[in-house]
Parts: structure tokens; sequence; C-alpha cells
């Protein structure tokens, strides 16, 4: 029997898995995305669609998946599992070994990443239920971000709430510590000022100098920064207020509207799949592919002004690393700051996508989480 771990990814739309073997070498994996559109399963080699229910919750799609990981090889010993987990709050600054006060922390965090927590949560419970007993890791997307400075984490409200841990986290950690250890391989000035843009269904941006956070774009939940494809991004705090007071909807409401029904969806009414979007002959919906752009290059400068310049700038993520549409859009806005994007290289979905001219270098670098989450899992249950 082949001894391996696996690897859940649980994302607001996506569940993407990997197997490793316990010396962390990739046996194969797979994903489910659209989940909430009519999830497909794709491993690589074909897609299909699920024997589920077109709006089949993660709970549901897990049920599926892990007796279908397990029936992938006739040798396979599931022996332990690694998570991603969104919202470590302030008491999960390194990966854990999953307990039941761990379970219990985490859910507490849940209200802060409604549209992830509970996602995360639910793989780790369908693991037990699987396998019982088996080690579990969980490793966090807010870890990397404490090495911001004080001054990026807060916010301009009484102290007493920042005290009690009302600050800006930051998310999509484990994709830019992934990015981080490929900037040597790829960039003249790795330890620079670089900013990562992680841009998916979920999107945002992080500073990066000497290949440690020092800002980012969203906050205390993954509401906050870019437009995204259900989520709002940055708001005015006065809109909630309005909906509340003239609008009389209750706080569930709100908080379903900004996280589900927003982004991309909300301002096209067609769809918050970047695809769909970009094959549509729509007005609203050039309007929302628009406004993405529009938020991409504000927060890039807004970002580059923390950094007091830029040298590099890398797209991940689903739509960072495949549309070459958005990237080349989203590099015009930049040439301000010395972009002079190579449009045969963008298209062709080159590893560096500007000229060997350009002041400001652009890169594509496919990430990884997965990979971080393996090779943590691998470290604490070694211990």
């Amino acid at each position: 029997m082949t001894r391996a771990f696996l690897v859940l990814n649980a994302g607001s739309s996506s569940i993407k898995y990997a197997v490793y073997t316990t010396d962390s070498k990739k046996m194969f994996s797979g994903q489910v995305d659209r989940i909430g559109l009519g999830p497909a399963y794709n491993d690589g080699t074909e897609e299909i669609a699920l024997p589920v229910a077109r709006d089949a919750t993660h709970a549901t799609i897990l049920d599926w998946l892990l007796p279908h990981i397990e029936g992938l090889s006739d040798t396979l010993n599931i022996v332990g599992a690694g998570h991603r987990v969104v919202h470590g709050g302030r008491d999960f600054a390194a990966p854990a070994r999953v307990t039941e006060d761990v379970i219990a922390k985490l859910q507490t965090l849940a209200p802060l990443a409604p549209g992830h927590q509970p996602h995360n949560l639910a793989g780790i419970k369908a693991v037990d239920r699987r396998w019982p007993g088996i080690p579990q890791v969980a490793c966090f997307d807010t870890a990397f971000h404490r090495t911001q400075p004080r001054i990026a984490q807060l916010f301009a409200i009484p102290r007493a709430l920042a005290d009690d841990g009302v600050l800006r986290y930051g998310f999509h950690g484990l994709s830019y510590h992934y990015i981080s250890t490929q900037l040597p391989h790829h960039l003249d000035r790795p330890n620079g000022k670089v900013i990562v843009a992680h841009l998916g269904n979920g999107a945002s941006m992080c500073a990066m100098q000497n290949m440690k956070s020092v800002a980012t774009t969203m906050g205390y939940t993954a509401l906050d920064g870019l437009v995204m494809g259900r989520r709002c991004g940055e708001l005015d705090p006065g809109v909630i207020f309005h909906m509340l007071r003239d609008r009389g909807m209750t706080v569930a409401e709100i908080e379903d509207t900004l996280g589900t029904k927003s982004g991309l969806l909300g301002v096209s009414d067609i769809s918050s799949d970047m695809r769909d979007l970009l094959s549509s002959d729509s007005p609203a919906a050039a309007e929302a592919v628009d406004l993405f752009v529009y938020q991409a290059c504000k927060k890039i400068g807004a970002l580059a002004a923390t950094l007091g310049g830029l040298d590099a700038i890398v797209f991940t993520g689903g739509i960072g690393e495949n549309s070459a549409a958005i990237r080349g859009r989203i590099l015009q806005g930049c040439a301000w700051l010395g972009a002079d994007i190579d449009d045969a290289a963008n298209t062709a979905g080159a590893t560096r996508i500007t000229t060997d001219g350009s002041r400001l270098a652009a890169h594509v670098i496919a990430t990884d989480e997965e990979g971080i989450i393996a090779g943590e899992t691998q470290r604490l249950i070694a211990e």
C-alpha cells in the first residue's frame, strides 16, 4: 500500500485536491469548480459533470469526492490530510494540528469568512468521517500576512476594537507564500518591490519586499479590496447603513448581498465567471469587466505607494494565470509605472509578459497552494 497525504483546498466556488506521498511527491490532483453554477470535475485529462444537483453544496460534493479520490488507486492508503483554512485570526500565525479545540476556535471565525471557513471546516469533518482518526493539519491564509507592520494592520477605529482583534488580516496567504518561494527563479530582483496579483473568483493583491508581505488589499474579512466574482470588494461603510435604514434589510440579508450577490455577478447580472463575461456582448458584462480592471489598476497604484516604487508584478490565480485579455488591460493601466507589455508573450501565456526593456517586469506564475499545504502537513505530522 502507498501511504499518502490528502490535501483539500476548498474555495468559495471550487474544491481542489491533491494526493502526495509521505515524502511530498505529488501522485495526482484534480478539482471541482463552478460550484453553485453547475459543478464540474476535472482531473487534468477530462471534465465531467458531477452526479449531484446543480446547486449542490460543498459538503454534498465532498461526500462524492472523497470516495472518488480513494478509488483512483487500488494501493492508496490515506494516512493524513492537510487543509486550506482561510481565517486563522490572531491565534494562528502558523499551521496547526487539528484538534477539537482548534476546530472550536476556527468555528468562531466563520462569520469573518462565511464564504470559505464553513467549507474549510466541512472538508475537515468529511475527512474524519471517511478516515476516522487520521491526523489533520490546518494551514491558514492569514498567516503569511502576519509579517506586515502594525500600521498596515490597523483601521482608524477606536483602539479597544483593535485590541479585540479587529485588524486587517489579509487572505490568499498560501498562494502568496508559494509565489514568494518562486520569485528567485523568475525575477532579477526577487527581494525587491513586488506586487503579486492573485486574481480569481476571489481576488486580492499583496505587496512584498524581501519576499514577505508588507501590505494587502483584503482586510478583517475577505470582502474588502478588489472586485471579485460574487463579493463586493471596496465599499463605503455608509452603503451598509443605507441598506439597514432605508432598504430595511437584515444583517443576514446584507451579508448575503455583499458576499454572494455582488462583484462581477452583481454588476453584470449575468455571471460571476470572468470567462462568461468576456464572451458576452452585454453592455452590463462589459461594465463589470471594466470595473474589475479599474479597481485592479487603482490598487496596484496604492500598493506601489506603500512600497515606495515597484520592480515587478506577478499574476497568479485562475484569472491571472489564464486570461491574457485581463492581464493585458491591467498592464496597459500600469504604463505609467513603466510596464511595456509584450503582446505576443502575453497571448502565448509566457512566464514573462513584458519586453526586455520594460522598466516594470511582469510575470505569470502558476500558484500551488496544495504544495505548500502538503509540505506543512508532512512537517507537522512527522513531529
